[in-house]
């Protein structure tokens, strides 16, 4: 008689997010973990982290480009191997700080860094154990027509421009004042002429 396997539960990288859970903007950036124009912008959303706290929340979604950057696939299947050890902002950070070292044996040292403990780390790597995580992210990546990297939704609108601190701030700002536009006033009126 087979015995059913357990099911394991994989945290998927759309389940992940730091700041606040109820925060009014929600910033969702698809980059990959080689990219240099990604690592600044790393910078860039920790200032905004700060700045906007208890206002704004962040999500990495994984887009490797893997005819440039071959390593960054099994770099995005590392995060979220973290990730399942409530690592993944840690490893994220590391990732990027390392970038230009992410080979199989290096991302082992880097989990370590981040304080990963999973003895099979590198086994789940080498197996792709998270590889349709990584794929389903860039398959909603392509849906939301990411072309280049890194591209942001702010409270999924398309950001456009240049993703500086002040471009991304003025962005920010703008959603959070659509936000507080929606008065309970206005709520009220609707429900008076949906009576009449």
């Amino acid at each position: 008689m087979a015995f059913k396997k357990d099911d394991v539960i994989i945290i998927e990288p759309s389940e992940i997010f730091v700041g606040k859970k109820d925060a009014p903007v929600t910033l969702v950036e698809f980059g990959e973990y080689e990219s240099e124009e990604c690592a600044k912008v790393n910078e860039v959303v920790k200032q905004l982290l700060e700045e906007y706290e208890g206002k704004m929340r962040f999500q990495f979604r994984h887009f490797p480009l893997t005819l440039i950057h071959q390593r960054s696939l099994k770099a995005s299947e590392s995060a979220v191997a973290a990730a399942q050890e409530g690592k993944f902002w840690e490893m994220h950070n590391v990732l990027f700080s390392n970038r230009r070292n992410l080979g199989t044996t290096s991302l082992k040292l880097h989990s370590k860094e981040a304080g990963v403990k999973n003895k099979k780390f590198l086994d789940d790597l080498v197996n792709g154990m998270y590889g349709w995580q990584v794929q389903d992210d860039i398959k909603e990546g392509h849906n939301r027509g990411v072309k280049e990297l890194p591209t942001f939704f702010i409270n999924d609108v398309l950001f456009v421009g240049k993703p500086t601190f002040a471009n991304l701030s003025a962005a920010i700002d703008a959603a959070l004042k659509k936000g507080k536009s929606k008065t309970p006033v206005k709520k009220a009126a609707v429900k008076q002429k949906q009576r009449a």
